[in-house]
């Protein structure tokens, strides 16, 4: 199992200290695995568990990678912020009563530059076979903002990402190397947009299919 060293993981939560986010999530799985998969950020139960991908959406991303025959074991787990991001609303209760609790948010950017060089990190040492970002928040982190799921996903791209230019410089260059992505959309997207489902079971057969010809070496 591939584990950041603690200095890395120390340097995130300094980084990150004083914005509404709480809890760190190590990234999960093998060294060399056959997929990477890049999400957007912890969630109220991977916080509390330490583990990536746990809840609802955790149990729809193991439904996927079953259908090309992978479990959690053969995928390395992670994403773009490692925090819980989160604000605070009020729930109405069924006797009247108001509550105050806190609720999961998209990272900001500043947060996403935050943790920057430990997905730099991640994505340098772990050397997966093919990475897949799950929704746009994964998917720009290493392309920019003009890339967008609904126009990328399901297709293979092969191009430099984007790194961290420095500890002390709040902006992005290229990697010198070049890596195989394929975007799809997050597993959560179907609890509200169903109409995504057809598109991202589609996403995963091709994404089980590159993956054979990747290892038949039939990919160039």
């Amino acid at each position: 199992m591939f584990r950041i060293p603690e200095n890395i993981a120390q340097l995130g939560k300094e980084r990150i200290e004083g914005f509404p986010v709480e809890g760190f999530v190590y990234g999960e799985g093998p060294q060399h695995p056959k997929l990477m998969l890049i999400g957007e950020a912890p969630g109220e139960f991977e916080v509390v568990d330490g583990i990536p991908f746990i809840g609802r959406a955790g149990k729809e991303l193991m439904k996927s990678l079953a259908t090309i025959g992978l479990t959690r074991e053969d995928v390395y787990i992670t994403s773009a912020v490692r925090s819980r991001p989160y604000k605070w609303g009020e729930k109405r209760e069924r006797d009247g009563t108001k509550t105050t609790r806190k609720y999961n948010r998209p990272p900001t950017q500043k947060e996403i530059i935050a943790h920057a060089p430990i997905l730099d990190y991640e994505i340098a040492n772990v050397q997966p076979k093919l990475i897949v970002t799950l929704g746009n928040v994964g998917l720009q982190r290493l392309l920019g903002k003009e890339a967008k799921v609904t126009e990328l996903h399901g297709q293979l791209l092969e191009q430099p990402v984007r790194c961290l230019q420095s500890l002390d410089e709040p902006t992005f260059s290229w990697t010198e190397k070049a890596y195989r992505l394929v975007p799809t959309f997050h597993p959560a997207s179907v609890f509200y947009r169903p109409s995504h489902r057809p598109d991202l079971e589609a996403d995963w057969l091709a994404i089980g299919k590159l993956l054979q010809q990747i290892e038949e070496g039939q990919d160039g």
